[in-house]
């Protein structure tokens, strides 16, 4: 998670030469996500791609395997909530910013956001209201001090939340 305390996101709003105040790894998170959606690849590609990064990451040949031979069947959110390889790859390289595995996830990322904008939007029409949901999240004693000063600030999620 990042977060951007309210002082810094009012510092930003009212002097726009006050945005190299923001933390790096929020920028950073937003910028990708703004290249990430924009860009329009071949997937047989991006999958090959991804396959021999795979290999290198020494996941299972079946797992890459079945990928190659399945995605177009399933949807993203279904690759995305199985029991392989794509759910932790997936989440460790946004949280830790790791370039190449969110490049070679890229055309996923952006099946994945494309689909739960889909889903939202189907959902929001039939909702007469909003309504809260819950999700647990592990944090260390210093990122729970980090959300309690952030307060009224910006909090950024780099991964998918899975509720």
């Amino acid at each position: 998670m990042s977060f951007v305390p309210k002082r810094c996101t009012s510092d930003v709003a009212s002097n726009k030469e006050n945005i190299n105040q923001l933390p790096p790894a929020y920028m950073y998170s937003v910028i990708f996500k703004d290249i990430v959606l924009e860009i329009n690849d071949d997937d047989a590609k991006s999958i090959k791609a991804l396959e021999i990064y795979c290999k290198k990451k020494e996941i299972p040949d079946t797992e890459i395997n079945e990928l190659k031979r399945k995605y177009h069947q399933k949807s993203p959110v279904w690759w995305y909530t199985c029991e392989m390889f794509l759910y932790g790859m997936l989440n460790r390289g946004l949280r830790l910013l790791d370039m190449e595995a969110m490049s070679k996830l890229g055309f996923f990322i952006r099946s994945l956001h494309l689909q739960l904008k889909q889903l939202h939007q189907e959902q929001a029409t039939n909702l007469q209201k909003p309504f809260t949901v819950y999700r647990g999240q592990g944090m260390s004693k210093e990122d729970f001090q980090n959300l309690l000063d952030s307060q009224g600030g910006l909090l950024s999620f780099n991964n998918f939340l899975s509720t």
